[in-house]
Parts: structure tokens; C-alpha cells; sequence
């Protein structure tokens, strides 16, 4: 069966679509940012264009990293980093659970109204559903994760150490960037499908810049971005 390109009733090129989505992902810019970058490159969108293109390839380059990562490598089952954060929309407080391994890949983004049991334990069920269950889950000393922990059998396997979940911490820091970028977000829904594309996008981009030299730096940063150019291609 011939696999038909999403792009096929744009006028635009998939090569600066791929770009544009790309530049507002993963970068902490504007929408109007990524217009006016467009515009130096001699390309003319509006910024709404921008937002259509990110809501509509957004989704799907991440659903292609995904399954790309999934049939490459297994994701890491030794030491789960598990945390929330705080987010207001609409003036409203909502929890962000976020899980990385213990490399600071990103697993699984869930946005929840409570931050109680019935909330973690539908965190942890759709975590392990997808990526098995681990040898250690850190976490904070909320109360939530032991007693979701309890219920679904894994109460051995948690880790509360002082200092010990600070991967989860600093992971944190990226999306608190875009965030303050997009100046906060308006629904739950949307904060739910950003929040699982640019998990996707960071670890695409991840190279571990800090513990690579620089030429393997720049050859893992170089095919990764062969790979991005690739997604989602007829």
C-alpha cells in the first residue's frame, strides 16, 4: 500500500514546515519569533500559519520519533525519575507528571486537575503500560506515588532518597522555558498535546552535550537533524 504524504495539500514545502515546527518546539521562541526568523530566511508565513502547522505535524513527528526510538532501543527499565509540576490555566492549578529515565530521556507527560492517588495511579498505569515496569521508581515523598505504588504491587521498588530525584528536577527546566515563552497556556487539552511533543522533540535532539566530546557531539547532532529532515516523508 502506497503511503500517502501529509503534507500533499500544502503549497509549502515539507522542508520549511519541518523547520518552522521544529524552531518553535524545541527553542524557547514566540510564535512571531519564528515568523521573523522565517522571514530573514526569505520566507513569508504569518505566525498563525506557524500555530497551524505545530498543531496539525506536531503530533505526528512526535508519533514518529516514538515509534522510531521504540523499534531502535528499548527504553532504560533500571531507575525512573517520577515529579509534577505546577501549572495554572486560566488562573486554575493543574499538575504536570512528568517521568525521565535515569539518562534524562523523557517517558511519559501526563496533565491531571488532582494531585492525589487516583491521579498518580492512572500516571503510573499509562507509564508502565507503554514502557514496562522498572527496577527503581524515585520520587518525592508525596504520598500519592506510595499509595498508587501500593495498590498496583511496586511499593518495593520506590525510592524517596534526599537529593535523589534532582534528574527529575532539572529536567523540568526546558518545558519551564516554553512555557513562559507561550506565556502559559489556555486549556488542558492543549497543555496535554504540547506537553507530549516537546517531550518527544527533547529527546530527539538529546546528544548528552556535556559528556560527549565535541566531534561525536556534532556527528550525533548532525544525524539527528538528517533524521528530523526525514519524518513523516512519502
Amino acid at each position: 500500500m502506497i503511503r500517502r504524504s501529509p503534507f500533499r495539500y500544502f503549497k509549502t514545502s515539507p522542508e520549511i514546515i519541518r523547520l518552522a515546527v521544529m524552531l518553535y518546539v524545541r527553542f524557547p521562541l514566540s510564535l512571531r519569533n519564528v515568523e521573523d526568523l522565517l522571514h530573514e530566511r526569505g520566507i513569508e508565513v504569518s505566525h498563525e500559519t506557524v500555530r497551524f502547522w505545530w498543531q496539525r505535524f506536531g503530533p505526528m513527528f512526535a508519533a514518529e520519533i516514538r515509534k522510531r526510538r521504540v523499534s531502535g532501543m528499548r527504553a532504560s527499565r533500571w531507575r525512573w525519575h517520577l515529579d509534577e509540576v505546577f501549572v495554572k490555566i486560566n488562573g486554575v492549578q493543574h499538575y504536570l507528571w512528568r517521568a525521565v529515565d535515569h539518562e534524562g530521556e523523557v517517558l511519559e507527560a501526563y496533565v491531571s486537575t488532582h494531585r492525589d492517588k487516583k491521579a498518580a495511579l492512572r500516571f503510573l498505569k499509562k507509564l508502565m503500560k507503554r514502557h514496562g515496569r522498572p527496577d527503581e521508581l524515585v520520587t518525592d515523598k508525596l504520598r500519592s506515588y506510595g499509595a498508587a505504588l501500593k495498590e498496583i504491587g511496586a511499593e518495593d521498588r520506590q525510592v524517596t532518597d534526599r537529593w535523589a530525584n534532582n534528574r527529575a528536577e532539572n529536567s523540568h527546566q526546558p518545558f519551564r522555558r516554553r512555557e513562559r515563552a507561550m506565556q502559559r497556556f489556555r486549556r488542558m487539552r492543549s497543555l496535554q498535546k504540547f506537553a507530549a511533543v516537546h517531550s518527544s522533540v527533547c529527546n530527539h535532539f538529546n546528544s548528552d552535550r556535556k559528556l560527549s566530546s565535541r566531534p561525536v557531539y556534532k556527528l550525533s547532532r548532525a544525524a539527528a537533524l538528517a533524521e528530523w529532515r526525514g519524518l513523516c516523508a512519502a
